[in-house]
């Protein structure tokens, strides 16, 4: 019946294709409003890239204020206005660049960013179809999710300041709109920007899972898709679960906020007054968006490490190690990541008993993050290892998913957990194994996919000039931090000068050096974003397959016209990472080489599958027969 889809699709994708010879689209349809998934990537990644500079510009503010207390800032006046008060930043607008920062990083750059560009350039790609199930749903979930980056922008911009309540958005200070400036109309915008963003991800995800279930082509069994595509399935489906929780909790938190309902509301005061709200709690709150939270984790980490997977595997020009134990690791990545989601909460008052078990289950989810770090070593392992700046930030990306990793056993335990909770150490944390692991990876996939999203490659030298001021630069501002969180610096505070246990004193110049890093390290993405734009335009042109790659995207033409292949669509014979098999003349075989065609380096088994050769032959040639008619 699959299969039936399948060509009935690929009909249907040719006769569009024959249309579009004669009614060529015009610049808006094709570029601005289109739905040729190559093009929404696109339009996914440079806005992705553009947040990416604006949410790290924010903190690099906020850094200056912690890492230089007395440092005169009226410099920024004509940025910040108002926001800046006798040359310090106006306190409410420091919590106010944390939210923003934290709301930016993960939802816009590292979930629509990463994903978004990634899951809509490779998964037609990668499995053979011509486009994704459908185009129209595709276009518009690019377009909520830019509806709701220019409210996100536009609320930086109106007099009571943007949302203010860290990027988890708690209640009280989110629920009641009179409890600080930055919990007006800003939240109120920041509220409305996410629930577009939750249409603009669901809209995307039903697609995704749609396309790898339906679209694939002749002989792409489960067991032979790449890993990519494996990451980005279950990271749809993580985002079809788990987003609509936080949509609810965001419209309950606009009732309260506009409709004098307590869900999260009870025995309030302000200024003295009592509120009427009475009943509501706000763990309810935390629950709902930690149900989301947590899995967003792996929203942002899964298509990394999907990346990652075929960056090594190509480079390495090794054979995935453990092929079966990857899919299995993401598969128990996938159900878990719902599971765990109270390890955010050990603070606040829960039973011991079910933090025990929040506990154990956070603990048991370090197993199969365990296996991809050792399969990515494995494979890394006697390989001949080709260093293509690709290559250098996956690797770098396995490093810092280790050492961020470690880590996170430390606060999965909750003894631990309640005393390092709201420090730097936390910050240090998540910033490694999810923030910088995931920009690694997003990195990695840019570099490696560049030539095949334009048509050119990027200048390598740059390249690896970006690479190691960056993976430098990261440890040198994370590293740190778990020092200054074991030594007890609370996390979203906008001054450590208050602390009556001069522990400013002590950390005064490990604070500047963190400031210092983190300035260095953001102004080195200036040297990638040089590199991106030039190589669009001037890059040395690109050539069919230029890493020996194995997947099926590496088959289309150099420019990927409208519908992916010109005439029928390869079929696919074997698994994507038969690279130095032995017996082979050359150190890769790609996909669509039927094993008939390799007699010198087949395995016994894989001789076995020459006889299903002819049944994929007959499905060939009678799509064949249909797109001749």
């Amino acid at each position: 019946m699959a299969t039936a889809t399948l060509h009935a699709n690929d009909a249907h994708a040719h006769g569009h294709d024959h249309e579009h010879e004669h009614h060529e689209p015009g610049f808006i349809r094709k570029y601005i409003f289109s739905e040729d998934h190559k093009t929404i990537a696109k339009q996914y990644l440079i806005t992705g890239i553009i947040w990416a500079f604006f949410g790290g510009a924010l903190s690099i503010i906020f850094r200056l204020q912690l890492g230089f207390p007395d440092m005169n800032l009226d410099w920024l006046k004509p940025v910040l206005g108002e926001w800046i008060v006798e040359g310090k930043l106006e306190k409410e607008f420091y919590l106010a660049l944390v939210t923003m920062h934290g709301t930016i990083m993960v939802f816009f750059v590292l979930t629509a960013g990463l994903s978004g560009t990634f899951s809509n350039f490779l998964i037609p790609l990668q499995i053979g179809a011509r486009d994704m199930a459908s185009g129209f749903l595709n276009m518009l979930s690019y377009w909520f999710f830019f509806l709701s980056s220019v409210i996100m922008f536009t609320s930086l911009f109106i007099e009571t300041g943007p949302a203010s309540g860290g990027w988890v958005i708690y209640p009280p200070l989110s629920a009641l709109p009179q409890a600080m400036p930055g919990s007006g109309l800003g939240m109120t915008m920041w509220l409305t920007s996410m629930t577009f963003f939750i249409v603009s991800q669901l809209l995307g995800g039903v697609n995704y899972i749609t396309t790898v279930i339906n679209l694939r082509t002749r002989g792409m069994s489960f067991t032979k898709m790449p890993l990519t595509i494996w990451a980005f399935f279950f990271t749809a489906v993580l985002g079809l679960l788990s987003f609509p929780v936080l949509l609810s909790a965001a419209l309950l938190l606009i009732f309260d906020r506009s409709f004098g309902t307590s869900f999260y509301l009870s025995e309030i005061y302000i200024g003295g007054e009592a509120l009427p709200n009475v009943g509501g709690s706000a763990i309810l709150y935390q629950h709902l968006f930690w149900f989301l939270g947590h899995p967003e984790v792996y929203i942002v980490l899964l298509p990394a490490l999907g990346i990652t997977s075929e960056v090594i595997a190509t480079n390495a020009r090794k054979p995935i190690f453990g092929y079966r134990a990857m899919i299995g690791s993401m598969m128990g990545i996938t159900v878990l990541a719902f599971i765990v989601w109270a390890h955010h909460m050990f603070v606040t008052g829960m039973n011991p008993f079910l933090g025990s078990v929040f506990m154990f289950l956070t603990l048991i989810i370090a197993v199969p993050s365990a296996v991809k770090a050792f399969n990515y070593i494995t494979t890394l392992w006697k390989g001949n290892i080709i260093f293509t700046p690709g290559m250098l930030f996956s690797i770098g990306l396995v490093s810092l998913f280790i050492s961020g990793g470690v880590t996170g056993i430390i606060l999965g335990n909750s003894a631990l957990d309640i005393n390092l909770h709201d420090t730097y150490f936390v910050v240090a944390h998540f910033h490694l194994v999810m923030g910088a692991a995931s920009f690694f990876g997003l990195l990695a996939g840019v570099y490696h996919w560049f030539p095949k999203l334009f048509g050119r490659m990027m200048n390598n030298t740059l390249g690896y000039i970006h690479f190691w001021l960056t993976f430098a630069g990261v440890y040198c501002v994370f590293f740190p931090m778990h020092y200054i969180g074991i030594a007890g610096f609370p996390r979203r505070y906008y001054s450590f000068t208050a602390l009556a246990n001069n522990a400013q004193d002590t950390f005064a110049d490990l604070n500047a050096f963190i400031s210092i890093a983190a300035i260095l390290t953001f102004a080195a993405q200036a040297i990638f974003a040089f590199n991106f734009f030039y190589s669009i335009f001037k890059g040395k042109k690109a050539t069919q397959n230029p890493w020996n790659s194995n997947t099926l995207e590496w088959t289309t033409p150099i420019i990927v016209g409208h519908g992916n292949w010109e005439g029928e669509i390869p079929a696919v014979y074997r698994w994507p990472y038969d690279y130095s098999k032995p017996g082979s003349a050359s150190d890769f075989i790609p996909q669509n080489v039927p094993f008939s065609a390799t007699p010198e380096s087949n395995l016994p088994e894989e001789n076995e599958e020459i006889a299903n050769e002819k049944e994929i032959e007959g499905l060939l040639a009678v799509q064949n027969d249909v797109y001749n008619h």
